[in-house]
This record gives structure tokens, C-alpha cells and sequence, in this order.
């Protein structure tokens, strides 16, 4: 019988605390939040221009990704989505035609 005891006040215990907690996101600071996660749409410049380790790299710099990769028609890629992940989409000529994440 005082196990019950025991067990049911440690059980009560642990509730009331939890309520206390708060998550993650609410503690990031205001500048940090999306840290990492790829803007597409600041890598919008690269269209329309010669695939490159550089332009790649400026790409990558300007949408805040985390790695970045040039894709061309043929190429055999990984399908699993990275939102810190930007891709660059190129044409058989390697010009960009296409700028998303994942």
C-alpha cells in the first residue's frame, strides 16, 4: 500500500511540473529563428545564368541553406525533402532554370 502511495505522488508530481515547462521554439532567440532553412526566392538571381561552383555558392549564401546542389536533367538525386537544402535546376546546357528547397 505505501507504494501506491509512492508512486501515485511521484506521478502527481511530474504532471504538476510539466505544466511549467515551455517548448523549444519559445526559447529561441529572436534572430535565430529559421536559422538554416532555405529562402528560395533570394536565390532567384541564379536563373537564367551558367551553372558554377561559385554562382552555387552565392545561391546558398543568399537563401540562408545549409548545402546546395546543382541538378541537372539526368542526374540521379536523393527525393527526401531538406529545408536547409537548395537546389539548383539546370538545363542539358547547364543554365539554371529552376530554384527550390529540399
Amino acid at each position: 500500500m505505501p507504494w501506491k502511495l509512492v508512486s501515485l505522488g511521484s506521478l502527481l508530481a511530474v504532471l504538476a511540473l510539466s505544466g511549467c515547462s515551455t517548448p523549444d521554439s519559445a526559447q529561441e532567440p529572436a534572430g535565430e529563428a529559421g536559422h538554416g532553412r532555405c529562402d528560395a526566392q533570394s536565390a532567384g538571381f541564379a536563373i537564367g545564368k551558367k551553372a558554377s561552383s561559385e554562382l552555387l555558392e552565392q545561391a546558398r549564401a543568399k537563401s540562408g541553406a545549409q548545402t546546395a546542389r546543382i541538378l541537372m536533367p539526368n542526374d540521379v538525386m536523393t527525393l527526401e525533402y531538406r529545408s536547409d537544402r537548395l537546389n539548383l535546376n539546370a538545363d542539358n546546357s547547364g543554365i539554371i532554370t529552376r530554384v527550390n528547397c529540399g
